[in-house]
């Protein structure tokens, strides 16, 4: 009996059902209650939420439970997006169209959004067209899988490590988060969600990314960022 299941566990490694990068590497949340998914970057007061637990107390004063955090698309030194964003139908930032340095303006780039009839999705910037069934949006970049094919920028034994968040659209339609638990390049991080048949996936951030999510013991509390994705109940 312990030979067989011996047996079936490297088997399962073998195929790719069980790999480092899932049980070691990679905390990961999939929302399959989309409409419960929001963007947020200053209260109503206009003053920056900075941080998760800033934020999951404004919520909590108002009898909301934050489900689930994560820092959202770069910002500028000021905290302010850089990029398109997009808060509840309003676009508090501009999207950008132009050429720089950084990961931001690595091509193709893209954007993270949820429509009004709450589904999620991502594209690249060139092809997003209408921001005003909008409901929420953020850019960043680089893409990390487009069309179901991994960015070719990225090369797999790049040293270019670091920790790394983005966001993915799952077959089935759900957005999958996912932070790496250590330092990884580009290209293992989007590998992870190609694995999962995202068709398409964005890079969010880098050293600075944490996450909040509970339910897995993962609880980040430092850190400070512009815009912040969250699940709320």
């Amino acid at each position: 009996m312990i030979k067989y299941v011996f047996g079936v566990f490297f088997l399962l490694v073998c195929f790719g059902f069980l790999t480092n990068s899932e049980q070691d590497k990679i905390v990961f949340f999939e929302v399959n209650q989309p409409q419960k998914i929001k963007m947020f970057w200053k209260d109503e007061k206009g003053k920056l939420f900075i941080d998760f637990l800033q934020l999951k107390n404004n919520l909590e004063s108002k009898k909301y439970k934050l489900v689930f955090a994560m820092n959202g698309g770069m910002f500028k030194k000021d905290f302010s997006p850089q990029g398109l964003y997009i808060e509840n139908g309003v676009e508090k930032s501009a999207i950008d169209t132009s050429n720089g340095e950084g990961n931001f303006y690595l091509k193709p780039n893209g954007i993270f959004y949820l429509d009004k009839k709450n589904k999620p999705s991502i594209v690249i910037t060139p092809d997003f067209k209408n921001s005003k069934n909008v409901k929420y949006a953020t850019q960043s970049g680089p893409m990390l899988v487009v069309k179901g094919k991994i960015n070719a920028q990225f090369q797999e034994k790049s040293k270019n490590l670091n920790i790394r968040n983005g966001v993915g659209i799952l077959p089935n339609g759900n957005a999958i988060f996912a932070i790496s638990k250590e330092e990884v390049n580009f290209y293992e991080f989007a590998k992870f969600f190609k694995d999962r048949g995202c068709k398409e996936a964005l890079y969010l951030d880098g050293f600075v990314s944490r996450m909040y999510l509970p339910q897995k013991k993962w609880e980040q509390f430092d850190g400070r960022f512009g815009v912040i994705i969250t699940v709320v109940e």
